[in-house]
């Protein structure tokens, strides 16, 4: 099977407004294609492609508007957010603020493989979910585009399948609600509204570094304090509190990865209030310790 390629992107990746740093372009993968950039804002109509899209937003927030049939979509995606469109579809997006993303495209063989036996899977059309190892896993195939040795193809064979069945167990289109954490419990199922958990999350990522009392997320929700934590414990599987230590962690595992600012001035960019309670939560959570987590990255 020939490697996927620039052909295979349903020519989102030939647009003028898009500026490759990398590509897996010449590597040989046949199941996958990455490629990171930068975008400039645009509005595009795209034909469907062959290949499962996946894109990591690298930064943001950034508004994004997405259409499909009737119905139109617009959310502000933070860093870590993802954009996932499924195999044969056309996609109708507009991009309004600059934004460095790594593009992940997929072909429905290693997908399909990844699902087993039982019938067809079929993705979810995604804006703005989070899924931290979806991140990890997209992070780590550009680490070995940007690193690339000829013994890395087993790794990166390795990491496209691993991601394949990721998103074939907890990214299908079964009906329900977009997802807006599959890592932290999904999406508004019985408790929140969609607009109400958005609003929730959206408040959480704008604050990150303050201190976030009950009050002011139930506020953007249109309910009293005890409703929303009731509410919103329903929809995530979690408490308002533990899921904002959550996010917290994972920008702040986010800016030790992809930053050199002392440690820290990660934790307080973050929300924790010095450096040994970023130190005392990511060796509770992870096993490890920030400087030991950026040496790994």
């Amino acid at each position: 099977m020939p490697e996927l390629g620039l052909l295979d992107t349903g020519g989102i990746l030939c647009q003028p407004w898009v500026s490759p740093d990398r590509t897996s372009s010449g590597l040989g993968w046949e199941h996958a294609y990455v490629s990171t950039q930068s975008e400039q804002p645009y509005r595009a109509r795209f034909d469907a492609a062959t290949t499962h899209l996946l894109i990591l937003h690298l930064d943001g927030p950034v508004t994004v508007r997405r259409r499909s049939g009737p119905s139109t979509k617009t959310r502000q995606i933070p860093a870590g957010g993802i954009f996932l469109h499924p195999a044969g579809r056309a996609l109708d997006v507009e991009l309004q603020e600059r934004l460095n993303t790594v593009h992940l495209y997929l072909s429905d063989t290693v997908l399909q493989d990844a699902h087993g036996p039982g019938g067809t899977v079929e993705l979810a059309e995604e804006l703005g979910s989070s899924d931290p190892l979806v991140e990890q896993l997209v992070l780590a195939l550009d680490g070995v585009v940007r690193r690339w040795e000829p013994s890395a193809r087993t790794y990166a064979d390795h990491l496209v399948t691993m991601l394949a069945a990721r998103l074939a167990r907890a990214h299908t289109a079964d009906g329900t609600a977009d997802p807006w954490d599959a890592e932290h419990g999904g999406g508004a199922l019985s408790g929140l509204t969609d607009q109400q958990l958005m609003s929730a999350r959206e408040l959480m990522e704008e604050r990150i570094s303050e201190p976030l009392p009950v009050s002011a997320l139930a506020s953007a929700a249109g309910l009293s304090a005890s409703q929303f934590s009731r509410q919103f414990r329903t929809s995530t599987g979690r408490s308002p509190h533990q899921f904002l230590l959550q996010l917290r962690l994972d920008h702040a595992r986010r800016l030790l990865r992809t930053t050199r600012q002392p440690i820290a001035e990660v934790a307080l960019r973050c929300g924790f209030s010095h450096q040994e309670h970023l130190t005392r939560v990511m060796r509770a959570k992870l096993g490890t310790t920030p400087a030991a987590f950026r040496r790994a990255a």
